[in-house]
């Protein structure tokens, strides 16, 4: 409705598509699933009359994570909204409530294989960052915890990245008031329209 294509991917890793399909991401978070999204996004730029200097990103949980990622990993995304994200896998091992799925995606804990974590943590390659990033969280999340996102937004501050934390009080990591969601759809689309670069033609951006 506000004049933009939005691109839904699903990407290695995640569901739909067979157990293989599930597991192709192990040992390698960030990386081959954002080569997914990436590839995605050049074939809908083929297809529809997309401004590529006004193309952002943003995601929920695992996809508040890639998020982070991505922006570490390309330019390519002009403005970002990561929500109830994971900014860096080492800290988060100890600090989430959901553990269990960890060392059968990573092979081991992270006191056995810290390597393994580091290498898909978004912080560990903060300093490539130019995106502006809005970070949206919950203060009583414990499937993404609120540290994960302060970690993200204090980093590309100290960096002089264009940035704002916003933490919702009461919310876990799916919100329940009505006013809290509204206020989170208001502040995305806000972010998207004020950050990104002006347009140059009548093509939408992509979100």
């Amino acid at each position: 409705a506000l004049g933009y294509f939005v691109f839904q991917p699903n990407p290695r890793g995640s569901y739909g598509q067979g157990e293989s399909f599930t597991q192709a991401n192990r040992k390698d978070f960030g990386y081959g699933d954002l080569r997914d999204i990436l590839a995605g996004l050049d074939a809908v730029e083929k297809r529809f009359p997309v401004d590529t200097d006004r193309v952002g990103v943003m995601g929920w949980s695992y996809g508040g994570f890639m998020t982070m990622f991505s922006i570490t990993q390309t330019n390519r995304f002009k403005a970002a909204v990561s929500g109830a994200g994971i900014s860096n896998w080492q800290s988060y091992y100890g600090e989430n409530s959901i553990d269990q799925w960890m060392i059968p995606f990573f092979g081991s804990s992270v006191y056995d294989n810290p390597a393994v974590y580091a290498k898909s943590s978004a912080i560990n390659y903060i300093k490539n960052v130019k995106t502006p990033t809005l970070i949206i969280v919950g203060d009583s999340d414990g499937e993404c915890p609120m540290p994960q996102s302060f970690e993200m937004w204090h980093a590309l501050r100290d960096l002089g990245v264009t940035t704002q934390l916003i933490v919702y009080p009461g919310e876990g990591h799916h919100f329940a008031d009505a006013g809290h969601n509204t206020d989170r759809l208001e502040r995305t689309l806000r972010w998207f329209e004020e950050k990104m670069p002006a347009k140059t033609d009548s093509s939408s951006a992509m979100q």
